[in-house]
């Protein structure tokens, strides 16, 4: 229930370090169970997830595994590690001795192929995996004892220039192949016409060796690592068929039959552009994140003595004093000292108006100053601001495998095996049933380029790519595939009541004393709370100072969990609770008991202050305004059919007002913190499939617990560490829309595992039969990964409900 971040700024240790490895090469399902099966069999790794969507490996090592051994195994294994070159301008060098210090720092870093460092030119040249940032390297060499900036901004790597060449070698290839194909368009308007055999094997070949070598190459990786793969299939399928029609073009010269050259450079062609077109789908897919990673500014204005001076924001150092002039980003996480504006952090939690900021409250880095000058005091930098955890929940989700990729996994071991298998029975029967070598070579060209590996191994990764992305947009974290795929089987949603529900920011509605003054039951009851961040306790202290009451200090200060808090003020021995400690001190609330009754009624929380001999000196009430958006949430929830709990430590009545005004299905009140774990698993025992919405430390074992666990990002880091879900904005309206995301990516993952496996399941026999001809049937399996990874893109159409 405390405010105390907007975000974690801590982290738990996991059971190992977790590396994120970029891989090239891989092209189907098959290849990513290859990756995983190599990276499981380095000693010290405990796991390893290859997503083919992200093309990136998420692999769990303890401290015997460095980053050098993991890429030898993704190397072995056939593939490369994605990398880029990034250079560093370094000062304060002087000697042999520092290059090498640098140089030994730069090394340590997760991810650093090479480093080499130049004392002459102050400069140090990285290879690094894709995805290391520059100033990751300037803090490693910083940590050093020098100083670091990039050289120029940090370069991209090779991915831009690869995919134009991609898109180079598709244009080539299919003007290469067009003449091929003409003859065959025109032969279905009647006209008998073929280019000479010479000119066709001419056309062919730079098409079936050069623009295919990637098939042959890829292929023979998967042959020596005693598997198969997408581009195995597709070499066999097209060699086969230019084989046959070199074989013919030879034996018969100008008495040649029907020659297959366009079968085998339309295939590839085809499956060029497929590859082509599904890469620049796969990059849609991402767009959140991009779109997030464009928001870290790259320099910050820092106030040094009366000076501002522009530095890399690798050079800001917590503490540091940020100026912000208007329209500008907000360069890190930290507090407004002087100034005043709104502030639009509307890519970062969702929230669509801009935010009003004055002295004392907190700002996040890439967000938007709108009209004021802020002077800001910096909490975060590097990887622990707001905005990089962020990129990283959302990365990591998207890495991650749900639990139904596992039956694709499955599938994809024996996939390719089957499919030679079915071309050589293909083969061997047309051949025995017809007599005909070229027909049964035919038939089993189209069994290989007709079967899709590809679309089985990203029918599941691109809908979960767009699925966090698209909530990431809306700020709905999800932390994990796991509680996504979850998500969308949601039966009920317990609600904690106070900071999410409520506003969580509860006022002194009500002070009734018992043998004193009013001012005196609120002197004493502000100085036992004093000390507290409880919400409840805030609001004791205010209203005394409201009335300017002078509060006494307090000693011997003691929480009393799900209870109270006791202390000594003024050498008198005090306890202030709810209606539990009362009953277990064995006080009777006497004439109060009305007053209590009626308070309660009205939605208040009710808290009393006792001493330890058993006098009762009085109650005080609390009222905390229901967020304008909860009982549109509640009635969300109903339409999607799913039944609402509240479940709080707070007094029945309270609860119970809440719950009424809310329309909620049941409350539960006055749980323990320690007891809301037990209620949650007491539903689940019930059948249901429960997710748990709380803000606050007490939240966390009912968010743990649950099958869902979602987090309300104002609410306290231990809550958010045990969620699968945190909501960047205190709003719980953000639920059902979390809900609803992961019921329509769960729909996209069936929608694409159905399509898959269809195209399959009736392409395979259809070829087999001899129904399919082999160009058909390789624009079949091009355009069938584009097809499921478009259905995903879908998803980014969602929109809030209003």
């Amino acid at each position: 229930m405390s405010n105390a971040t907007s975000l974690s700024t801590t982290t738990i240790p996991p059971a190992g370090r977790e590396l994120d490895v970029p891989i090239e090469g891989m092209t189907c399902a098959s290849c990513v169970r290859r990756v995983e099966k190599a990276l499981r069999a380095i000693p010290g790794v405990s796991g390893a997830d290859v997503n083919l969507g992200t093309e990136r490996a998420r692999v769990t090592v303890d401290k015997t595994v460095d980053f050098g051994t993991v890429r030898q195994a993704v190397e072995k294994a056939g593939y490369q590690v994605a990398h880029q070159e990034i250079d560093l301008d370094i000062e304060g060098m002087t000697c042999a001795s520092c290059v090498g210090r640098v140089e030994k720092a730069l090394r340590k870093i997760d991810g650093v192929l090479d480093a080499s460092v130049n004392l002459a030119t102050e400069s140090a040249h990285v290879r690094v995996a894709a995805g290391v940032a520059a100033d990751v390297l300037a803090r490693a060499i910083e940590t050093a004892g020098y100083h670091a900036r990039p050289h120029v901004a940090e370069q991209a790597g090779p991915q831009d220039a690869r995919r134009d060449t991609e898109y180079a070698k598709v244009i080539i290839a299919a003007l290469l192949s067009l003449p091929l194909i003409v003859p065959m368009l025109l032969e279905l308007a009647g006209v008998h016409w073929m280019l000479p055999g010479w000119l066709q094997l001419v056309l062919a070949t730079p098409v079936q060796f050069w623009l295919g070598g990637r098939f042959y190459r890829a292929g023979w990786k998967a042959v020596k690592a005693g598997a198969g793969n997408m581009d195995l299939l597709v070499a066999l399928g097209t060699s086969a068929a230019y084989g046959l029609s070199v074989y013919q073009l030879l034996a018969y010269g100008d008495d040649m039959p029907h020659l297959y050259f366009e079968a085998a450079a339309v295939v590839i062609t085809l499956v060029l552009l497929g590859k082509w077109l599904e890469a620049r789908a796969k990059r849609q897919t991402s767009a959140a994140i991009r779109a997030l990673q464009v928001l870290r500014p790259e320099v910050a204005r820092v106030r040094r003595g009366v000076d501002e001076i522009e530095v890399p924001i690798s050079q800001v150092n917590v503490s540091d004093l940020v100026v912000v002039r208007p329209g500008e980003r907000v360069a890190v996480d930290g507090l407004v000292e002087e100034g005043r504006s709104h502030i639009d952090e509307s890519l970062i939690t969702g929230e669509s108006l801009p935010v009003a900021k004055q002295p004392g409250d907190k700002v996040t880095g890439g967000s938007i100053n709108a009209e004021g000058l802020l002077l800001v005091r910096t909490t975060a930098v590097g990887g622990e601001t707001t905005l990089s955890r962020i990129i990283r929940l959302v990365e990591n989700a998207q890495a991650a495998k749900a639990p139904i990729q596992h039956l694709v996994d499955k599938v994809s071991a024996v996939f390719v095996p089957v499919v030679l298998l079915i071309a050589l029975v293909t083969f061997a029967g047309w051949w025995m049933a017809a007599g005909n070598l070229e027909t049964a070579i035919i038939n089993a060209v189209a069994v290989l380029v007709i079967a899709c590996p590809c679309a089985l191994g990203l029918a599941t990764p691109a809908a979960i790519m767009a699925g966090t992305g698209v909530g990431a947009t809306h700020g709905i974290l999800i932390k994990d595939a796991e509680a996504l795929e979850l998500a969308h089987s949601v039966t009920t949603v317990v609600f904690d009541k106070t900071g999410t529900l409520t506003e969580g920011r509860p006022v002194l509605a009500e002070a009734v004393p018992n043998g004193i003054g009013k001012d005196e039951l609120v002197r004493l009851a502000a100085a036992v709370q004093q000390g507290s961040e409880h919400p409840l306790a805030r609001a004791v202290v205010e209203a005394a100072k409201a009335k300017g009451i002078a509060v006494p200090p307090a000693s011997q200060v003691t929480a009393l969990p799900g209870r109270g808090v006791s202390a000594v003020i003024e050498g008198r021995p005090l306890k202030l609770g709810s209606s539990r400690l009362l009953q277990e001190s064995g006080i009777e609330a006497g004439s109060l008991a009305a007053a209590a009754e009626a308070l309660q009624q009205k939605g208040n929380t009710v808290s009393w202050l006792m001493t330890d001999d058993g006098s009762l000196l009085g109650l005080l009430a609390f009222g905390d305004r229901v967020k304008p958006s909860a009982a549109r949430t509640v009635s969300r929830l109903h339409a999607l059919g799913v039944k609402t709990v509240l479940l709080t430590g707070d007094n029945k009545g309270s609860a119970a007002a809440v719950g009424d005004a809310l329309g909620i299905d049941q409350v539960i009140a006055e749980v323990l913190p320690a007891d809301k774990a037990e209620k949650v698993n007491s539903l689940k025992q019930q059948g249901q499939v429960v997710a748990m919405v709380g803000d606050g430390i007490n939240d966390a074992p009912a968010l743990a617990a649950a099958d869902v666990g979602i987090a309300m990002a104002t609410g306290t880091d231990v809550a958010m560490h045990a969620a699968g879900v945190t909501l960047m904005r205190g709003e719980p309206a953000l639920v059902p829309d979390a809900i609803d995301i992961s019921r329509r990516t769960y729909s996209k993952i069936r929608q694409n595992l159905f399509w898959a496996f269809i195209y399959n399941l009736v392409g395979i026999p259809l070829a087999a039969f001899g129904l399919l001809n082999p160009v058909i049937a390789g624009a079949a399996m091009a355009f069938s990964s584009v097809s499921v990874i478009t259905n995903a893109l879908l998803l980014r159409r969602w929109k809030a409900a209003s």
